[in-house]
């Protein structure tokens, strides 16, 4: 059997050789307003270093998003992760510390900030995902964010087929309609709870809880956005 290291960096180099108009590839584009000279090689290792682990602890779950955010993976290289919980996602894959590959002041990015929450609350290894691997802007506005079409997540298919028969989970769970949708698109059966965004941070929190047989928060509990 292949080692897991050499496993993830042939998934890396699949999703680096994406290419679309009006979508940012952070393992191979370059951000000449944020990034550090050698920035898509820090991303191109955080992920082969997070898919590794996954690939030797193995993971039970697989969360999929719809795709990548400008405050988020895009800085990062790694889906539903914002630079300020890099070290948490060290923590929870244990593996050695995730680099940032950006300039200037961390930034912090909602969705990520609740979704790790509840990652850091269930203490479990979790893989976490796009359905589109990419940061699909608005034309002429990097730093926006837009739904992928569906053509790119067509194109796409391939890649989340690959992951997943890599990390065989027990269960796919997407994060939110968009991304149950877009699997479902491309034949891909998934769990769904509530996206963390525009007001459902609460129902995101009691369906993950519902999930992994935690607590149920009480009602009108909200955690705090940052901090």
């Amino acid at each position: 059997m292949r080692q897991a290291s050499s496993v993830a960096k042939d998934f890396v180099g699949m999703v680096s050789s994406l290419s679309f108009e009006n979508a940012f590839n952070p393992y191979a584009d370059f951000c000449p307003d944020f990034d550090r000279p050698d920035a898509a090689a820090i991303r191109r290792r955080n992920l082969v270093a997070a898919l590794g682990a996954a690939i030797d602890r193995g993971v039970e779950t697989v969360w999929v998003a719809r795709d990548l955010g400008y405050r988020g993976g895009r800085r990062t290289g790694l889906a539903l992760t914002d630079e300020a919980h890099l070290d948490a996602h060290a923590r929870l894959l244990g593996v050695g510390a995730l680099e940032r590959s950006t300039l200037g002041p961390t930034v912090a990015e909602r969705t990520a900030t609740v979704i790790w929450r509840m990652l850091m609350t269930i203490g479990q290894p979790v893989f976490l995902w796009n359905v589109f691997p990419l940061h699909p802007h608005e034309h002429g506005k990097p730093m926006s964010n837009r739904c992928h079409s569906k053509s790119e997540r067509l194109a796409c298919r391939e890649v989340m087929v690959t992951l997943l028969s890599i990390l065989s989970p027990d269960f796919v769970l997407a994060i939110g309609n968009d991304a149950k949708s877009a699997l479902a698109d491309i034949g891909i059966a998934a769990e769904k709870v509530r996206h963390p965004s525009y007001g459902g941070q609460n129902e995101f929190i009691d369906g993950v809880s519902r999930r992994y047989g935690l607590a149920s928060p009480k009602a009108g509990d909200t955690l705090p956005l940052f901090g």
